[in-house]
């Protein structure tokens, strides 16, 4: 793990920019190979044309937030947001480069998250919002509760079962703060996830997004396309976090079938934690 600031003055003819450059620099882990998603296991992605098993949206979500907790620290995972959308595939092992650039909008950042040929992977925009927006009084009002089927009840993911409005099965997880397992397979180092008054990371929130699709759905390999996330306060240890969500949107395009989730995870049934819109690609396009 590998860190450099640049920071360059540009002198245009009416004011200064400050431009900073933040490059962060990670080797690439399938956090994974042993999901029943098998879209990350080597034999079931080559299938799909791809060159071994994918490195999961999620975590490479994760290696771009830590410029953007660096900038911003624990006030973004309170109140900020991120757009992130996956391009291209990381594959275990390779080297990620994160490069994240901000100008004279010091609540703004924009990312990309490269392999070491170039290719871009993944881009980003975070923000950081004002605590003065504040967060709706009606906004657990508008995403109820409803049970989670057991697996063997779920119905396969299809056009006729993933219907718009469909409310989702509520997934419970408790809140371990700090967990040694994904920091270390993250190779996080940043304090904040640490000692006694360590916050959630990004990576367990929206991993909940995931499991909540996968939770009310029976899915072959799939894809995880991108995440419109909004941070309304920090989960601790010992909380309990509850993923509500509908179907937004259900939908084909250039062969893969796509799917879009409004979450809300919320601690201990009274906190909104993270609105997310979630989309996957719930059956991909084959060659076949």
């Amino acid at each position: 793990m590998r860190r450099s600031i640049f920071v360059g003055v540009l002198k245009p003819r009416v004011h200064m920019i400050i431009r900073m450059s933040i490059i962060y620099r990670v080797r690439a882990r399938n956090t994974s190979t042993d999901s029943e998603n098998k879209i990350h296991d080597d034999a079931t992605a080559a299938k799909y044309g791809f060159r071994g098993g994918l490195v999961p949206g999620v975590t490479v979500y994760a290696y771009m937030t830590v410029p953007v907790v660096e900038r911003f620290g624990s006030a973004w995972l309170e109140r900020g947001s991120m757009q992130v959308r996956f391009r291209q595939p990381f594959y275990d092992g390779d080297e990620v480069i994160v490069r994240a650039q901000s100008n004279d909008n010091a609540e703004r950042m924009n990312l990309t998250a490269e392999r070491a040929d170039g290719a871009l992977c993944a881009e980003a925009v975070a923000t950081i919002s004002d605590r003065s927006e504040g967060v709706s009084d009606t906004l657990l009002d508008q995403y109820p509760e409803a049970p989670l089927p057991s697996l063997d009840a779920r119905s396969p993911a299809s056009r006729e079962a993933l219907i718009p409005k469909t409310v989702l099965g509520t997934l419970r997880e408790r809140i371990a703060a700090p967990d040694a397992v994904t920091l270390e397979n993250l190779d996080e180092r940043l304090r904040v996830y640490s000692g006694a008054d360590a916050i959630a990371h990004p990576f367990t929130l929206l991993v909940m997004s995931n499991y909540l699709l996968m939770r009310n759905y029976l899915l072959g390999p799939w894809i995880h396309a991108s995440s419109d996330l909004r941070n309304l306060s920090a989960a601790r240890n010992g909380e309990e976090i509850s993923a509500r969500g509908t179907i937004v949107d259900c939908f084909e395009r250039k062969g893969h079938e796509f799917v879009v989730l409004d979450v809300l995870l919320v601690a201990n049934n009274t906190r909104p934690v993270q609105r997310v819109v979630h989309t996957a690609i719930y059956k991909p396009r084959t060659d076949d």
